[in-house]
């Protein structure tokens, strides 16, 4: 059994977040998609939350960040941009317990909505987001302008 707990981020984890989100985006196969740096991460801490896995030990092993955004329809959200554990601990449902925190802190602050968005290739996590009863809809498109 792995020993680990859920905790709030600090700055002092940025580093291991952002090593993590670049092993994301080699896994989502977009490693040079990533310009973040930790000074910008320090700079925009206002702008986002996250929370880590740490393992005894001290190893941050997964992430999930995430902020507050207003939506017309249904008004105060949630938007979990990212949540990742390393791939060698994947399978002890230690990406359940994150999402749980994730939706609890989204309840906690009377959130109306908790939004994210899945690749349509990650065959793994669709079966897993229907699984919890998450709604995935294939209506809308990103747009994205940089």
């Amino acid at each position: 059994m792995i020993k680990y707990q859920i905790r709030p981020a600090l700055e002092t984890d940025y580093e291991a977040i952002l090593g993590l989100i670049k092993e994301l985006a080699l896994f989502e196969k977009a490693p040079d998609k990533v310009t973040n740096t930790v000074a910008q991460m320090r700079a925009e801490k206002d702008y986002f939350q996250a929370l880590v896995v740490e393992k005894s030990g001290g190893e941050i092993i997964g992430f999930a960040l995430f902020y507050f955004v207003y939506y017309t329809w249904v008004g105060k959200s949630l938007y979990l941009d990212d949540l990742y554990i390393k791939e060698a601990y994947r399978g002890h449902k230690i990406g359940s317990r994150l999402l749980d925190k994730v939706i609890a802190y989204g309840k906690e602050n009377q959130c109306k909505r908790i939004r994210w968005q899945v690749l349509e290739w990650n065959k793994p996590a669709i079966d897993f987001y229907k699984k919890i009863g998450a709604n995935l809809d294939g209506e809308w498109i990103n747009c994205d302008l940089e």
